[in-house]
């Protein structure tokens, strides 16, 4: 056996097991996808802290999936190989948003249903999907989670403000309450609407009232 014959059977082949046509198909549907779900992302994105990085990630990953799952379909000892290569890869990027996974794990699955010929499914799929994430995002609560800590002098202090409050807020928790001397810190979990907050104001005004601080935070607390 000659190098050419060798060059012949390992490389020609796999050249001509995946046509042209079927990989330019799928890398232009790929991006057209990729793209579909970028705009979804930056339609329903709640945060803050918006990261155009991460639409850009949703684009590449769906992108290489299908090169990855178009290679792997068209010889069944690289999809061996690379199994073993994925295997040893570990992400230690720490996810912020619950919806970040969800849009990671839609990039995939659209790449390999595409790659696998599954066109109409892919594309109704994603359709359907982004639908359904705007129809619920434009859903969002009005109201918006707080923290309020509260510093009391006294207990005669403590129930005016206290009073306070419930009287201005209808969604009110006590999540803690510290006492030391001369100091009772309270913790509320409080939810206002935008533009509520100025009855903190009148908290601090209050005689025996040394603090008071309303922080925004995500609805986990840490005690």
């Amino acid at each position: 056996m000659t190098f050419q014959d060798i060059f012949r059977s390992s490389f020609l082949e796999n050249v001509s097991a995946i046509s042209v046509l079927d990989m330019a198909l799928s890398i232009l549907l790929a991006f057209a996808l990729g793209l579909f779900i970028f705009y979804i992302y930056k339609k329903t994105y709640c945060g803050l802290m918006y990261s155009p990085g991460f639409g850009v990630t949703l684009i590449a990953l769906t992108l290489i999936t299908t090169l990855l799952i178009l290679a792997v379909t068209s010889n069944i000892v690289l999809s061996l190989g690379m199994v073993g290569a994925l295997s040893i890869v570990r992400f230690r990027t720490a996810i912020k948003e619950p919806m970040d996974i969800a849009f990671l794990f839609w990039s995939i699955a659209a790449g390999i249903v595409l790659a696998a010929g599954f066109i109409p499914l892919a594309v109704f799929g994603s359709m359907f999907i982004g639908l359904v994430l705007l129809l619920f995002s434009s859903r969002r609560d009005t109201d918006t989670p707080y923290i309020l800590v509260v510093h009391c002098d006294s207990d005669a202090t403590e129930e005016k403000a206290v009073s306070l409050i419930k009287s201005r807020i209808a969604a009110a928790a006590l999540k803690s309450k510290s006492v030391s001397a001369g100091c009772i810190e309270l913790n509320y979990e409080v939810r206002l609407k935008e533009g509520a907050a100025s009855f903190v104001n009148e908290l601090a005004a209050l005689e025996g009232v040394s603090h008071a601080v309303l922080v925004s935070y995500n609805g986990d607390y840490m005690g």
